[in-house]
């Protein structure tokens, strides 16, 4: 058996403890660097504790701090508060030593100041009565009474319209308004050429630009005023003989609900007297009762308004005469129309002493019923009949 050389033994040998030698060497190096990293960590957390420390430190000291200043807060509350109590005792003081002397004052001052006031007031009131009787020219002094008679002069056209005269013109022209709605009406020479069976051929016949609506309408003075159809409250002033519109207004508060609740198609109702132009019409802000407004015939401005007691409930027509309003009810399926409330501008008349006025026994119901002042008679449109009643008046 050979013998190997000893070279060979200790080559190995070296070799394999050369290699552990450096796993040794690697290890003391990761060894040394998770030491180094430890350390680190462990300062930073002590830096961080100190950290929480400090803030907490500061945070006791703010604290402190607030409830100091707090407690000062405190303190100034309580003495504002005792200075607002001490000022409100000053204050009630002074109230009851003003009431005091204001109880031990004599109070003839006030009742003669009240007393002044009164007399200004009334000496207002009767300065406004006549500005008003002046304004109206108070020399109309008659009042209806009763109703002579009727005459039924024609009975042609609708169920619904209005005919009349002009009696602010000399001439006997009569003009017939056919329909609650409608463009054209008709002009007569005089009451016999109306009266004739073939009307239309003797007739006149006027167009207007714009259609009226209801039967409210009256002419005066050469010139037709009326209610336009389809507007809520708006007045035309037609000139009949130049065939053109010269005037228009809206009625403030008119036009919402009609002005007789047995007449729904009118809702606003024109009327002239002896003063001139009126219009007539309800609202509802007055519970349903009737308002009258005196207009100015040539600008149609607003002279002066007056609610009036008179309810439009069951009332189908109403008329001026001599500044005063007339209402006429009916019942709802037609019978005898009364007048049952009347309303005097200047209050010249008692209304509650007129009894009421029956028109002449006639059955039916009435469309409209206008005054005529040149005349004193009412002219009136009674299903589809043209009828004029005479009346009864006496001075006021």
């Amino acid at each position: 058996m050979a013998v190997l050389p000893l070279r060979f033994l200790l080559v190995p040998l070296l070799a394999s403890l050369m290699g552990a030698g450096q796993y040794l060497m690697q290890d003391a190096a990761l060894m040394n660097y998770m030491e180094r990293r430890f350390i680190s960590l462990e300062k930073r957390l002590e830096k961080c504790n100190q950290d929480i420390l400090d803030y907490v430190e500061e945070f006791r000291d703010f604290s402190k701090m607030v409830l100091s200043r707090l407690a000062g807060l405190n303190t100034y509350k309580a003495e504002v508060k005792s200075e607002v109590q001490n000022l409100l005792t000053r204050i009630e003081r002074a109230q009851r030593d003003i009431d005091y002397f204001g109880s031990v004052t004599d109070s003839n001052a006030c009742i003669e100041v009240h007393e002044e006031l009164m007399k200004q007031q009334l000496l207002e009131e009767a300065e406004e009565k006549k500005k008003l009787k002046l304004m109206l020219n108070a020399s109309c002094d008659h009042m209806l009474t009763g109703i002579k008679s009727l005459k039924i002069v024609k009975k042609t056209g609708d169920k619904h319209g209005s005919w009349m005269k002009d009696p602010g013109k000399k001439h006997t022209k009569i003009y017939l308004l056919n329909g609650s709605v409608n463009n054209v009406f008709l002009e007569f020479a005089n009451i016999m050429t109306f009266m004739e069976n073939n009307q239309t051929l003797n007739a006149r016949r006027v167009t207007l630009p714009f259609p009226w609506e209801g039967t409210g309408h009256v002419i005066y003075q050469g010139f037709l005023f009326y209610h336009r159809y389809g507007s809520l409250n708006e007045i035309i002033k037609f000139n009949i003989q130049r065939r053109k519109v010269t005037g228009q207004m809206l009625l403030p508060g008119a036009g919402r609900i009609p002005a007789y609740q047995l007449s729904p198609h009118t809702k606003l109702d024109l009327a002239i007297d002896e003063q001139g132009l009126w219009a007539i019409h309800a609202e509802p802000e007055t519970g349903g009762n009737i308002v009258i407004t005196k207009l100015d015939h040539a600008t149609l401005a607003v002279e002066r308004s007056w609610d009036t007691p008179c309810g439009s409930k069951d009332a189908e027509a109403a008329f001026m005469a001599c500044n005063t309003l007339y209402v006429v009810y009916n019942s709802p399926s037609g019978g005898t129309s009364r007048i049952q409330c009347v309303y005097d501008v200047l209050d010249a008349v008692n209304t509650y002493e007129i009894p009421a006025v029956h028109f002449p026994k006639r059955q039916g119901s009435h469309s409209t019923v206008h005054y005529n002042p040149k005349e004193k008679q009412l002219f009136a449109w009674g299903d589809g009949s043209q009828i004029i009643y005479k009346l009864h008046t006496e001075q006021k």
